[in-house]
């Protein structure tokens, strides 16, 4: 049994590929995306929602491994969607260690095919969406790596309002995990992994004090939302995205750019999608973390 789960791992891993441009920690770093065949693809658009519908699991992009500090994100502006680094007032952006956080404290990412409407106001926050993909905190044991999809099983939500604006949370598991089959709703997670919500709500609540922001707020006195509640908030955003892809909503800025979404106006060819990337500086080492970056911060919880 041990060697077909090995194998199916590995046919897990082939499903995309990546291709990355330019060095990591620089403002022109790029990675995109291609799937089992070598074709180039948007990560947003053209990776499915699900993994597996009938069993609720879904894909996740990975954008920033376990214990790495670089705010890694899918450009949801650019052709393709690569994932680049988040640049705040003309420098690279990095999350700073909030003690006794030591960068992410789960790998992070996001569920393609979703979004986060910013011209929706959410019913159960007041708030309208964050113009991105719904993010996910992935809780297993292994570290993942930038760019890799896996496959999770959702287990619950926490709703973040970020300056004004709704952007959900949600908790799952890698499926690969050995202790995923004991996961099933958010209060394994409370059960299994004692004390790893609360260090959840309290990462979001302090990571942007170091840079001079208030301390985050949530819907929900910053109470965690069950599987059953996280997995319709995962459909809506899903019918969000399908409004934005076939231009039944305002994208705004948001590139659509895709291979795959038949009924989609923005539907490209490989050929143009190939000049996308090329257009991209070469791959080159990446260039050393600011040393700032292992910084500690102490500071008392209001």
């Amino acid at each position: 049994a041990a060697a077909s789960a090995g194998a199916g791992a590995c046919a897990v891993m082939s499903r995309y590929g990546v291709e990355e441009r330019a060095g990591p920690h620089s403002p022109e770093y790029r990675l995109f995306f291609k799937d089992a065949a070598g074709r180039y693809i948007s990560p947003f658009h053209d990776i499915p929602i699900y993994a597996d519908a009938g069993k609720n699991v879904f894909n996740m992009v990975v954008e920033v491994p376990r214990w790495t500090n670089a705010k890694m994100e899918i450009s949801t502006k650019e052709p393709l969607n690569p994932i680049k680094q988040d640049v705040k007032k003309g420098k690279l952006r990095f999350v700073a260690n909030v003690f006794p956080h030591k960068g992410y404290i789960w790998n992070y990412g996001a569920i393609p095919q979703t979004w986060e409407d910013p011209g929706h106001k959410d019913e159960n926050t007041g708030c309208c969406g964050d113009n991105d993909p719904i993010d996910v905190c992935e809780i297993g044991s292994k570290v993942c790596s930038r760019g890799e999809v896996i496959q999770v099983k959702v287990l619950g939500l926490l709703a973040l309002i970020d300056e004004g604006e709704t952007d959900w949370k949600v908790i799952a598991i890698n499926i690969e995990d050995p202790e995923a089959d004991s996961y099933n709703d958010i209060e394994d997670v409370r059960r299994m992994k004692p004390g790893y919500l609360e260090a959840t709500v309290d990462w979001f609540r302090r990571y942007k004090v170091p840079d001079g922001k208030p301390e985050n707020q949530f819907a929900f006195n910053g109470e965690f939302k069950g599987k059953d509640f996280a997995l319709d908030i995962i459909k809506g955003t899903h019918e969000h995205w399908k409004a934005l892809i076939t231009k039944k909503t305002d994208r705004g800025e948001i590139d659509c750019t895709n291979l795959t979404v038949s009924d989609s106006p923005f539907c490209c060819s490989q050929d143009c999608a190939k000049a996308t990337v090329d257009a991209a500086p070469p791959c080159k080492a990446a260039s050393p973390i600011p040393p700032e970056v292992d910084k500690w911060f102490y500071y008392q919880k209001n």
